[in-house]
């Protein structure tokens, strides 16, 4: 089916997609827009554009992401004529084993601290690709977020709420408490913030490359600074790892090819969701009707107890990825639901949340990038490292404690990741680069978006503005323009239905209009997101 082809919309998003023909770029927060559209319009390329963007928002969006945590793209460019997959993620320590955490007493890995903490493959994953596929030097690439970071920037409102709910972590190390919070307390909206010890560190990084971070002064500071809180870090740890370039995994929805990373992140889980749901005439249950919302929940279930089953650092172990996105195991799966009646659920065995940024940036060329930057939780373990500014992230805590788990901690093995940059083709060539936020709840918008788009004909505002819902545990979490009969609806089929006490955003979307070449942006309102062009 082709672009022109999808039915039209009669969900209205309250403001129009952003259309350009020489470069765009939507992020979660305007500076960071602002900085990426500069470097396009500088010469720059998508990558570059997209590495300046994740940068100033590691600056100005700090709880979110930043050099101490991961990254993972999916690039298509022209030179390649197809999409190829980064990943950017951080191995556990060659201390870490189940025996290190039982020894302390631990069941489960905590969410924050130094037990929680991988090496950052963040700033790896930004010069692999950037060494690939630049075009302008680093030094220019990161000049907007040294800037930030060292004259400050005012903080918006959506952001100083995130902020504010994290001063009790902050508050809990000397070093956090000095550098993210004003006189013992989170930036006020318009409050003025300077990074000058992160201005400091990424200036180290712009001049003196990856081997500053991984070989050099600042690997030296975190193992040191991990050796003083019963860390698992050595110095060979940081030298001895690099961001991988791996094969991306796809499917054809309706004929669409859509692009995710495979394990050890839960992007296959979103292409067995959309394979099982190739089965069903969505469109004509209306959108999002009781019907509707039923299918997909159900679809959730049964994909994700596949994930928390199956998905793991596939160096390690082996991860049935064919047959978990075959169209042969959809139409198994798809047996069980039934359309009225909801599946008894079990509650998922990997933690849910997270705080992270997506962002995308289609170029002149047609070269798309779709890319995430993260720390997992709002400011990650909670742990700043000494003098250098840097948060360190906490996605060690996903890893399983049970011997048995093909996700259990080992010594460098990388850990289950949430993480999952998306990609759809309209033959052959790059048609939409988007991304969803938010732990577990990634999955689940990535095909709440995607069927939005080719189902029911919106556009890329409209697709990730409509209300969405998430599957948690055993509820069914939804937004509050959902209509009390769709509620209700579900509730009489089974589903354990409860209003969101907050919306789940971080959406970014381009299309690249197949008939036109225009470029159509969206972003999302439940952030401070830009989506702009030139």
């Amino acid at each position: 089916m082709s672009h022109g082809d999808r039915p039209a919309s009669n969900v209205q998003g309250s403001r129009s997609p952003v259309l350009a023909m020489n470069g765009l770029v939507a992020t979660s927060q305007p500076l960071a827009s602002a900085a990426a559209l500069r470097v396009l319009q500088d010469g720059g390329n998508a990558v570059d554009a997209a590495i300046s963007a994740a940068a100033v928002l590691n600056v100005v969006e700090p709880m979110s992401t930043g050099i101490g945590g991961d990254m993972f793209a999916l690039v298509y460019m022209q030179q390649d004529a197809k999409p190829v997959g980064l990943n950017g993620s951080g191995w556990a320590g060659s201390k870490a084993s189940v025996d290190f955490f039982k020894s302390r007493n631990m069941t489960e890995v905590p969410l924050f601290g130094m037990h929680s903490v991988t090496v950052p493959g963040a700033v790896a994953g930004w010069y692999k690709l950037h060494q690939r596929y630049g075009k302008l030097p680093m030094s220019r690439v990161l000049a907007a977020a040294i800037d930030y970071a060292d004259r400050g920037f005012p903080v918006s409102d959506i952001i100083a709420s995130q902020w504010q709910r994290s001063e009790a972590k902050l508050r809990a190390t000397p070093e956090a408490a000095r550098d993210l919070l004003l006189d013992g307390r989170a930036p006020r909206p318009g409050d003025l913030v300077r990074l000058p010890r992160l201005a400091r560190t990424l200036r180290q990084i712009a001049e003196g490359g990856r081997d500053v971070f991984y070989k050099g002064e600042i690997a030296n500071k975190i193992v040191e600074f991990s050796g003083k809180h019963d860390g698992m870090f050595t110095l060979a740890d940081f030298a001895d790892f690099d961001a991988q370039w791996i094969e991306p995994v796809s499917t054809n929805y309706r004929g669409y090819d859509v692009y995710e990373l495979a394990a050890q992140t839960q992007g296959i889980t979103a292409l067995e969701m959309l394979n099982m749901l190739e089965g069903f005439d969505l469109q004509s249950l209306g959108h999002n009707s009781t019907e509707h919302l039923h299918l997909m929940i159900e679809a959730k279930k049964l994909a994700f107890a596949d994930r928390d089953a199956y998905i793991a650092d596939p160096d390690k172990v082996r991860v049935p990825v064919g047959r978990l996105i075959s169209k042969e195991y959809a139409s198994e799966r798809r047996k069980l639901i039934s359309t009225s009646h909801a599946i008894p659920n079990p509650r998922p065995g990997l933690r849910e949340n997270g705080d992270t940024v997506y962002l995308t940036v289609v170029d002149k060329d047609r070269n798309a990038v779709s890319f995430i930057n993260s720390l997992f939780e709002s400011f990650g373990s909670g742990l700043v490292v000494g003098d250098t500014g840097i948060v360190l992230h906490d996605r060690g805590a996903l890893f399983d404690l049970q011997p048995t788990h093909p996700n259990v901690v080992a010594p460098r093995k990388r850990p289950f990741h949430t993480l999952i940059p998306a990609m759809v083709l309209n033959n052959n060539k790059p048609f939409f680069s988007f991304g969803v936020m938010g732990g577990d709840n990634q999955p689940q918008g990535h095909v709440q978006v995607l069927i939005n788009l080719i189902d029911f004909g919106m556009d890329a505002q409209e697709a990730g503005e409509a209300p969405r819902f998430r599957h948690s545990g055993e509820e069914v979490l939804l937004e509050s323009a959902f209509s009390p009969s769709v509620r209700s609806g579900l509730a009489r089929i089974g589903h354990h239905v409860t209003s969101a006490i907050e919306a789940w955003g971080g959406y970014q979307g381009i299309i690249i209009d197949p008939r036109t070449g225009a470029l159509m942006g969206g972003s999302d309102p439940r952030k401070d997101g830009l989506a702009i062009g030139w």
